[in-house]
């Protein structure tokens, strides 16, 4: 009833703002796409106005058409493979016949985004760090979800826990500190939790760009470190009804995927939907053999509709993901190490986990079920030259955690988190030079959490507001950038009483006037503000020659775990103590990049310096008589961890070398190398010493090279391509020792290799897609400093010369792609 009333409310007011907008005269934009040298027709090019939400693609003549432009000023973007991407902006009441000259290429320029700026630019010319990971990257390296795929892009680094859950970290800094969007709107699943994954359908991905530093001016509380926008792919051109099915299979945890989507445009409405699903078994590693307690079963389903007229745009976007999924404790027989599940309640009896268990796809007693469902719209209305963009959205995140054998069907944690998100923003057009936006966005959080029998946090309500001016100049070939910004967060949580149901011998919420009732909760309150901001310069030199710097400070209020927290949280087996006096987040960090990008080949260089304020962290507490601290709670022994501040300073930067050696312009020779060192500078009551010097959970230095051979058209097959690898992981000898909170993690090598391109009919159209990707395939034995199972161990002394879950031994995973036509346009008829 709350979700419906909330999008009702939402979608009303988007309503009232459509019909109070200007309908413009309508434009009609035709031209040819054109090989430069040549002159030769370009077919199947891409042209899109991405403020617009419109695209076409061009036919076999390399003509083209988009209906329904508004007679204002847009930029226009031409991309096709093995072209140089065309931008440039059009004033549409000037122009409506333009052809589009196109000059080949082997690397990759000119890239427009959307992220991290108030209206697409063009990648060059943004001062803010940004990396964008398109739809090829992540076809030619599939993982096990959307995040994962990330890992291997540089400054981008995951902490996991098993294969089927990774949250991001930009340049050293993660957890609330990284603000996840989909297509433009936060994503929230309970994200305080180091276990609580990113919860979307890694299928409905085309293609992510991610902020490498402060994004708060833009988005307030919680993208101190940066962004990562996961956009699906664009709807289909008019008059088409298309689709694709898609089969997945990993060697390694014989995971099994499927997804079907249906994309159509019928000139007037853009609609689509994708189903997906994906089951796996507990994942091997060289010392573990099958890791138990690591499957999952996940269940998508998404749909849109939407619209483009020429005063502007409007869609809708809703779904549904549901995730069963089992979280490792590391139990084990403290003779054999083979891994163990507890039998009853009270951890008095464990068994031994025998192979049928082990290579069962069904989930366990002990596991994890969370459910998220959304629906948001976003609009944009044309004034002239001037724009409105608006967004709403609603999300509902079910967690339940269940652990006790003796009632399966009763949840440990139990939460429930409604949030409504709101965004609006007024771009004014360029004018001599300069352009603006003003914007304010926000949301408001309502958190149950008395429905369970274990209380990690309180249940809580919370409001976040902010308003910002950005402003923009074109100076020759310099672009400058700079605006302000400021945000308010308020947080009420709700007093906690339980007692023990003694039919059952569990806890549950009572009213406080009950007999024996304990609290468990006080009631409390919290304000928080703060401003952000930053300033910045792309400067294009001659030759493709970009230089670039930029000064942000980011904000972040603490979440709900970091204030309020006080129970065992079984799914990262720690007793977690939160600080009801913790204070804002801030950072202030300063950026600058060079960056080339010439016919055969492509490079760049990033530095970064980042001192953070009021740096949140998780240590373990020692006890009073030396050693870990411990909580006791059905049988199992829990280390204590509580919420720190210190104040940090986080610097490294990023290289990447993109060769394309002449006259082998098919061949690609990349290489990466990333690198954070993050000391812990003291204050705020944190003390500084051998054991505490570093922060915890710092990726180490990390470098790649890759060889990749594009074959082309061969036969039957087209897109053909064919790669080899190395990941290399030096060893992280910096770390936050203090009480065994970290250890040191020797370095590794990863290998891999694989190839795919598209099966065709004899009219040269794709059949069947195709990729294979062998991961680690020396099945080398490896810990990760960043997965949480390397301290998983019951235990540590135990004379094998291991400790910890190893990570994911070799594994070959299989993607095949179907895409079919229902129905196909004629000509040029062509409209987004």
């Amino acid at each position: 009833m709350l979700r419906a009333l909330f999008l009702f409310i939402g979608l009303s007011c988007l309503s009232c703002i459509w019909a109070i907008a200007p309908v413009d005269a309508k434009i009609t934009l035709t031209g040819k796409v054109l090989e430069a040298g040549s002159g030769l027709p370009v077919p199947g090019a891409e042209v899109s106005f991405p403020d617009l939400g419109v695209h076409t693609f061009s036919d076999a003549e390399g003509r083209y058409a988009l209906h329904d432009l508004p007679s204002a000023k847009a930029l226009v973007k031409v991309v096709m493979m093995g072209y140089v991407t065309l931008t440039e902006t059009i004033d549409l009441a000037l122009v409506t016949t333009k052809d589009f000259t196109l000059v080949p290429s082997v690397t990759e320029m000119n890239n427009v985004v959307i992220t991290g700026s108030a209206k697409a630019t063009e990648l060059r010319r943004e001062p803010v760090p940004m990396v964008l990971v398109g739809r090829e990257f992540l076809r030619e390296n599939p993982s096990f979800n959307i995040i994962g795929a990330l890992d291997r892009v540089p400054g981008i680094s995951t902490v996991t826990t098993g294969p089927g859950v990774s949250k991001p970290y930009i340049r050293g800094l993660g957890g609330s500190r990284v603000l996840t969007l989909f297509d433009g709107v936060r994503q929230e699943d309970q994200q305080w939790g180091e276990e609580h994954g990113v919860e979307i359908d890694a299928f409905l991905i085309d293609k992510v760009e991610v902020v490498k530093g402060p994004a708060s001016l833009i988005y307030g509380s919680d993208a101190l470190a940066g962004v990562v926008n996961l956009l699906p792919a664009p709807a289909a051109p008019a008059g088409t009804l298309r689709g694709a099915a898609l089969a997945g299979f990993d060697s390694n945890n014989k995971a099994l995927s499927g997804s079907v989507n249906v994309d159509g445009n019928n000139g007037k409405w853009l609609y689509g939907g994708r189903i997906s699903s994906t089951v796996a078994g507990n994942y091997t590693d060289p010392v573990d053999g099958r890791v138990l307690g690591t499957k999952y079963d996940r269940k998508d389903i998404n749909g849109y509709l939407g619209l483009n007229r020429a005063w502007g745009f409007a869609r809708l976007r809703f779904g549904a993901h549901d995730n069963l999924l089992e979280i490792p404790d590391g139990s084990r027989d403290s003779t054999s190490r083979k891994f163990t599940y507890p039998v009853d309640d009270a951890g008095d009896e464990w068994r031994i986990a025998d192979g049928a268990m082990l290579n069962s796809y069904r989930i366990g007693a002990i596991h994890q079920h969370v459910q998220r469902r959304y629906a948001q719209a976003s609009a944009g209305f044309n004034l002239g030259d001037d724009r409105i963009t608006a967004q709403v959205g609603f999300q509902n995140s079910i967690r339940r955690e269940y652990d006790h054998p003796d009632h399966p069907q009763v949840a440990g944690l139990f939460l429930v988190l409604n949030t409504l998100t709101y965004d609006a923003k007024y771009h004014l057009a360029d004018h001599g030079g300069w352009s603006a936006t003003a914007g304010l966005n926000g949301m408001c959080q309502w958190n149950t959490a008395d429905r369970g029998t274990e209380f990690l946090i309180p249940g809580y309500g919370s409001m976040d507001a902010g308003a910002f001016m950005l402003a923009k100049r074109k100076v020759g070939s310099v672009d400058i950038s700079g605006g302000l910004r400021y945000d308010v967060r308020s947080m009420n949580s709700n007093a906690l009483f339980s007692r023990v149901d003694p039919a059952t011998g569990l806890e549950g919420a009572v009213s406080g006037n009950e007999a024996g009732a304990e609290e468990v909760f006080a009631g409390t309150s919290r304000h928080f503000g703060g401003f952000s901001g930053g300033l910045g310069a792309a400067w294009n030199l001659k030759d493709g020659l970009t230089l670039k710097a930029n000064v942000g400070r980011g904000y972040r209020a603490p979440n709900a775990a970091e204030l309020l927290a006080q129970g065992v949280h079984a799914g990262e087996g720690i007793m977690q103590a939160g600080n009801p006096a913790m204070k804002p987040e801030f950072n202030l960090q300063g950026d600058a990049g060079l960056f080339f990008a010439g016919t055969h080949i492509t490079a760049s260089l990033e530095l970064f310096s980042n001192t953070v304020s009021n740096y949140i962290y998780n240590e373990k507490v020692a006890a009073q008589h030396g050693g870990d601290s411990l909580f006791v709670q059905d049988g199992m022994a829990f280390p204590v961890f509580q919420f720190r501040q210190t104040k940090a300073l986080l610097q490294g930067g990023e290289v990447s070398v993109d060769i394309h050696p002449h006259p082998l312009d098919r061949l690609h020779f990349e290489n990466t190398l990333a690198y954070v060192h993050a000391v812990n500078l003291g204050g705020d009551g944190s003390a500084v010493t051998d054991s505490t010097r570093y922060l915890p959970m710092i990726p180490p230095l990390h470098g790649s090279s890759e060889l990749r051979y594009e074959l082309g058209k061969w036969g039957r097959f087209g897109g053909l391509f064919i790669k080899a690898g190395v990941q290399v992981y030096w060893a992280q000898d910096r770390f936050f020792s203090a009480y065994g909170t970290e250890t040191r993690t020797p370095g590794y090598h990863l290998f891999d290799a694989g190839f795919g391109g598209d099966v065709l009919d004899r009219h040269g159209r794709t059949v069947l897609t195709f990729t294979v990707l062998g991961t680690n395939l020396a099945d080398a034995a490896y810990q990760s400093n960043m997965s949480r199972l390397k301290y998983f161990e019951p235990w540590p002394g135990n004379g094998s010369g291991h400790s910890g879950i190893y990570n994911m031994g070799r594994n070959v995973s299989l993607r095949i792609q179907v895409p079919f036509n229902l129905k196909k346009r004629t000509g040029a008829e062509n409209a987004s």
